[in-house]
C-alpha cells in the first residue's frame, strides 16, 4: 500500500468535504462555495483518491458521510479553523499598522482624560490615526455611535444594551459659590443655596435634566436665574459674583482658587464610561485604544449594561 503524502492534500478539497457534509448535497455545497457542481465532485473524488478511502456515499437521497468520512470531517474542520486563526492573526497585525480610531466625546473628557491617553497611544502605535469629535453632551455621543460616525464614545452609565461599556470614572456634581461667600464647615444646606441666583446649563443639555431631576427628588426644585451653555462661562460668572452653579467637578476644572467649592446637601455623581456598539465589528485598532485607556489606571470594573 502506497504511503499517503499529506502535502498533496488541498485546502479546496477540505472545504468541499465540509460543505457537502453540511448540506448532504453536492449542488447546495457548490452554491455555498460559489463553484460548479462538477468542481465539487472533482475535489471530493481527488481527495478520496489521495487518501485511498471512500468518504461519501452517493445516492438519490444525497451524499452522506461514511464512518471514515465522519472521522476525517472532524480533522478537516479543525484544519480550516486553524487557517481562519492564521488569517485573523495576520489581519490583527495589519490593523495595528494602519487604520484609524474615531472617538466621540464631550468637552470634560476631551480636555482632561483623552490628551494623555492619545499621546501614549500614538507613541506606541504611530501608524494609527485618532480623530476626536466633541459633542455638547453624552446624548450626541450616543447618536454618533448609533449612526456609525464613531468607533468609541464616552457616555454616562448605565447605558442601553446596544452598547458594551467600561466604567472610566465617577465625577461628583459640586456647588460653585462666589469668592465672597461665607459658609460654615458643617456643609451647605438647601436653604443656603437658595439664597443665590443659580446658573445652570440650558434645558437642552443633559446636565440640566440631571441636576433638575436631582433637585426635584430632593424636594428642592430650585429655579435657574441664568442658563448658560459653556462651562467656562458659568465658572466666570460665579467668579464675578453673579450667582452659584452646580456642575460636575471635571466639567468645572480648572477652577480659580477664589471660588468656593462644596458638595451638594444630597450628593450627586455621574458615571462616565467608554462605549462601543455591541452589534458592530470592531477593528484591532479600536481594541488597542481601549487597552491604552485601561492602562492609564482610569478603567474601573468592566460592565456590559
Amino acid at each position: 500500500m502506497d504511503a499517503i503524502n499529506p502535502y498533496k492534500l488541498k485546502i479546496s478539497q477540505l472545504r468541499a468535504l465540509v460543505a457537502v457534509a453540511n448540506h448532504e448535497n453536492f449542488s447546495e455545497a457548490a452554491l455555498q462555495l460559489q463553484l460548479s457542481q462538477s468542481a465539487i465532485s472533482h475535489a471530493i473524488a481527488s481527495l478520496e483518491e489521495e487518501l485511498g478511502v471512500v468518504l461519501l456515499s452517493r445516492g438519490r437521497h444525497g451524499a452522506h458521510l461514511t464512518p471514515v468520512g465522519e472521522r476525517v470531517l472532524v480533522q478537516a474542520r479543525q484544519v480550516l479553523q486553524l487557517l481562519d486563526g492564521i488569517v485573523k492573526e495576520a489581519n490583527r497585525e495589519k490593523g495595528l499598522h494602519g487604520g484609524q480610531v474615531r472617538i466621540a466625546t464631550f468637552r470634560s473628557v476631551a480636555t482632561h482624560i483623552l490628551p494623555g491617553v492619545i499621546a501614549r497611544f500614538i507613541n506606541s502605535l504611530p501608524d494609527i490615526a485618532v480623530t476626536i469629535t466633541e459633542h455638547s453632551d453624552y446624548v450626541g455621543v450616543e447618536q454618533a455611535l448609533r449612526e456609525g460616525r464613531a468607533d468609541i464614545g464616552f457616555i454616562y452609565l448605565p447605558a442601553s444594551t446596544e452598547f458594551e461599556t467600561w466604567e472610566i470614572l465617577r465625577d461628583e456634581y459640586v456647588v460653585l459659590l462666589p469668592p465672597n461667600t461665607q459658609f460654615s464647615n458643617d456643609g451647605l444646606t438647601w436653604e443656603q443655596l437658595a439664597i443665590y441666583p443659580l446658573i445652570f446649563p440650558p434645558a437642552s443639555n443633559a446636565c440640566h435634566t440631571r441636576i433638575h431631576g436631582h433637585l426635584r427628588v430632593s424636594g428642592h426644585p430650585l429655579k435657574a436665574a441664568y442658563e448658560v451653555n459653556e462651562d467656562s462661562t458659568i465658572v466666570s460668572m460665579v467668579m464675578q459674583g453673579l450667582g452659584a452653579a452646580i456642575l460636575p467637578r471635571l466639567a468645572a476644572e480648572p477652577l480659580p482658587k477664589e471660588i468656593k467649592v462644596c458638595s451638594l446637601p444630597v450628593p450627586l455623581e455621574r458615571i462616565i464610561g467608554a462605549a462601543i456598539r455591541t452589534d458592530t465589528f470592531q477593528t484591532p485598532a479600536v481594541f488597542a485604544f481601549l487597552d491604552a485607556l485601561r492602562n492609564t489606571g482610569q478603567f474601573s470594573t468592566k460592565a456590559t449594561v
